[in-house]
């Protein structure tokens, strides 16, 4: 019997070649789509599953109360890993204290390579690594390192690269002790490539050795894995009050979060977790499910639609004895058949497309043709998509009466087209939300890239002062001259942090400040010619200026900053702040520094060029890019020589901040186009039959006189209002759903009449194209072809 049901299906896709291209067409790409966002979401859920201790590594937070507000970081400081490991043995396996990711320069003979590292305590590889060669406890020894296998062979190619010796920062000689593999890029320590001992970098600074009695000195990272018999929530309690007893000036607690909770659930909310990434997972999650519904409805219309061609073969089964349960059967059997047909198109097609999608959504997947746990998923979601698009079309045609099939009496009836009709709604109410939703999130980021910066970005660059060739006043300013004498060089400074960064925060204090009030703005340590070199303008007061000694004690804020404090003539004024008073020089416009679509954060600048650790340089205005890098380059590789000349564009690094965003749009928009792709192969397969319907009727219409204006739109007009329909429904549901997810945003787009305007006239502009051809083509027929007898 089942070889009989699939004879008649290949019978019935051969006898209908244009219904079974579009059928099979909008299924595949249904299941393409759904099995992109399938593999997307398992990179997602999946973060850092790579790790074997997963389930019982936790990061350590600080929650601090400010103004009665409770705000969740990432930073500990060095003393409270100190404290854990040391008084809650008990609970923890490993502790290790990290430093924030920094670029390091590598040499080995010839060979200077650029790579992005940590300093770690002895427990982070056996934590988070897999060893290749050498020993995870390498850390142990101040004058070792690990390298990742990718560094490893930029270095070494295919020589061992055990006990060889590397060039650290043009600084000190260090052993490799171990190669690592490269951890995968769906995890969250992804870009260390290299390892350097805890031990040499508190002893390498004074304010390192300093931080080390400091608990308010929020400087690094902090990671824990739980014994074996350890409870997370029961842990929780035990350590949340450390700081207490160690500060007194703030309201400090510790949570452990644990590793399955930071890809996806990495935004807080006075203490409590409020989501992330996870918002965006089920968002794409549901429009995928979407789409692949779209190309289930275009199976379910088609079938439903040519149900008159197909009613005298069921009459006929049902005469000579045939259930209604084998019939359901039989039509079941086609649809599974047409459902695999698309499964081997859809898999094509998303090999085809990965890696632009990849591109698009900035992962590394690919299709894991090995697994059979994947193709026990693609096998029951092939099943599943079978089902679900030929369930009505089966048991709607097994309903079917024979006698009045077999009588010719038989009519599908005024109401059998109201469920096609629902379901094609159903089509374009999901499309022209999703064009919406591309609308507004194209103009949420255009409207905060567009937003004033304060500053200019172009012809900024920044360069990690990383090595001691080019750390000290002696050769900064040696440096800064000759840059200036080459002509392609505007002006030159030092920072302790990025323009698009605030790396620092300090606590500050003033005459008349509320003391059970806690103030702690951002603080960025500069050299004179900061402001001149990043164009920033002074609204009261003036610059940092050499001619003024004094300076080194005086401070600049930004607009912020000056609300924050309440000063309403803040010249003159003194901030308590690093335990001294210091005046206030000058305040400046307020500088987008981080998230530009959020208030922008309080700053205050000090002179303090032994902090800096980033040079920023500004091309001069005319001079060609390839010709000011060139000049550049060239003076830091005869100040530099033991390092590559590697930097940063500003305005690259800004644009960064909108990729969550753009990403977010750009997959909306994919999926978007794909979906009224597959709502256009339904229409214009649905335009074709009933075009096809009504051959006679058009005929005669066309004998008596009608036009072939008056024929398309007398075709045209029902899809049309379908259309609308959808519009009327899309619109407020679009609005609603977007005002929300606007609202998220503190410096924001508006939701303008004239997008879902567009929206709306893009959808019947898009149905009146794709039903228009099959209209057309059935007026202009010849009406004697059309009125002869069969």
């Amino acid at each position: 019997m089942l070889k009989n049901y699939l004879k008649i299906a290949f019978r019935n896709l051969r006898h209908s070649k244009l219904y079974s291209a579009i059928n099979i067409t909008g299924l595949a790409t249904g299941m393409a789509v759904a099995l992109l966002i399938g593999l997307w979401i398992w990179d997602e859920v999946s973060f850092d599953t790579y790790h074997r201790h997963y389930k019982r590594i936790a990061q350590v937070m600080v929650e601090a109360t400010f103004d009665n507000v409770v705000y969740t970081g990432g930073t500990a400081s060095i003393p409270m890993g100190y404290e854990l490991r040391d008084k809650y043995a008990d609970d923890f396996k490993h502790v290790t204290l990290v430093s924030y990711e920094e670029a390091h320069i590598l040499a080995t003979g010839d060979k200077k390579i650029s790579q992005t590292g940590v300093w770690a305590q002895e427990a982070f590889p056996d934590m988070f690594l897999k060893m290749v060669s050498g020993t995870p406890d390498a850390l142990k020894d101040p004058s070792s390192l690990l390298l990742a296998q990718s560094t490893a062979r930029a270095l070494f190619g295919d020589a061992d690269p055990l006990n060889q010796i590397l060039r650290l920062d043009n600084k000190i000689d260090m052993k490799v002790a171990g190669v690592y593999e490269d951890l995968p890029y769906n995890t969250t320590h992804r870009n260390v490539k290299l390892l350097l001992p805890w031990r040499r970098y508190v002893n390498g600074a004074e304010w390192i050795k300093k931080a080390q009695t400091e608990w308010e000195n929020h400087m690094c990272r902090l990671f824990v894995q739980l014994a074996d018999h350890a409870n997370i929530d029961n842990v929780n309690r035990k350590i949340a009050t450390v700081p207490t007893v160690h500060i007194t000036f703030t309201k400090e607690a510790l949570v452990l979060i644990p590793m399955e909770k930071w890809h996806l659930y990495s935004e807080f909310k006075d203490g409590l977790q409020t989501g992330g990434r996870i918002g965006m997972v089920r968002l794409i999650g549901a429009i995928g499910i979407f789409v692949l519904l779209l190309a289930c409805i275009n199976f379910m219309n088609l079938s439903t639609a040519r149900s008159e061609k197909r009613s005298r073969e069921v009459g006929i089964r049902k005469a000579i004895g045939s259930f209604r349960g084998q019939l359901i059967g039989q039509f079941l059997s086609e649809s599974l058949t047409v459902a695999l047909l698309a499964l081997v198109i859809a898999l094509l097609l998303v090999q085809l497309s990965l890696p632009f999608f990849n591109g698009l959504s900035d992962k590394l997947m690919s299709i894991p043709w090995s697994a059979p746990l994947f193709w026990l998923f693609v096998l029951g979601f092939t099943l599943l998509t079978g089902l679900v698009s030929g369930s009505y079309p089966a048991f709607y045609l097994s309903g079917f009466e024979p006698v009045k099939v077999l009588k010719g009496t038989f009519r599908a009836g005024r109401f059998a087209a109201v469920p096609r009709k629902a379901l094609v709604v159903i089509q374009f109410t999901v499309s022209i939300a999703l064009m919406i939703s591309t609308f507004i999130v194209y103009r949420q980021v255009q409207h905060a890239r567009h937003r004033p910066v304060g500053y200019t970005r172009e012809g900024l660059i920044t360069i990690d002062m990383n090595t001691p060739d080019i750390q000290g006043q002696e050769h900064y300013d040696a440096i800064r001259n000759e840059l200036l004498q080459t002509g392609a060089v505007a002006d030159m400074a030092q920072s302790n942090s990025a323009t698009t960064e605030v790396w620092s925060n300090n606590l500050i204090d003033w005459k008349g400040k509320d003391p059970a009030t806690v103030v702690s703005p951002g603080t960025i340590a500069v050299s004179h010619d900061f402001g001149n070199t990043v164009g920033w303008t002074i609204k009261e007061g003036r610059d940092f200026s050499r001619s003024y000694p004094a300076d080194t004690g005086a401070l600049i804020l930004n607009e912020s900053a000056v609300k924050l404090t309440g000063f309403k003539e803040p010249i003159g004024q003194v901030i308590r702040v690093f335990g001294q008073d210091h005046p206030i020089i000058g305040v400046i416009k307020d500088m987008v520094m981080e998230s530009p679509y959020a208030p922008v954060l309080p700053v205050i600048f000090h002179l303090n060029p032994a902090w800096a650790r980033i040079i920023t340089v500004r091309i001069k205005p005319g001079v060609p890019l390839r010709e000011g890098l060139a000049k550049i380059s060239a003076v830091f590789a005869r100040y530099n020589p033991g390092s590559p000349f590697v930097y940063k564009f500003i305005d690259e690094e800004y644009a960064k901040k909108f990729n969550d965003e753009e990403r977010v749009g750009n997959l909306i928009t994919f999926f978007a186009v794909l979906a009224i792709f597959i709502s256009c192969l339904g229409l214009f397969g649905l335009a074709s039959f009933v075009a096809e319907k009504r051959t006679k009727e058009i005929g005669i219409r066309k004998v008596l006189g009608a036009s072939v204006f008056n024929l398309w739109q007398m075709l045209s007009k029902d899809f049309v209002g379908l259309v609308v329909i959808s519009c009327a429904i899309a619109i407020p549901l679009a609005w609603y759903f977007l005002h929300r997810w606007l609202l998220q945003y503190n410096y924001r787009t508006q939701l303008s009449w004239w997008i879902f305007a567009i929206a709306a006239i893009g959808a019947l502009l898009i149905t009146l194209a794709t039903v228009s051809y099959q209209a057309v083509k059935a007026a202009v027929v010849n009406p004697v072809n059309s009125l002869k007898a069969e």
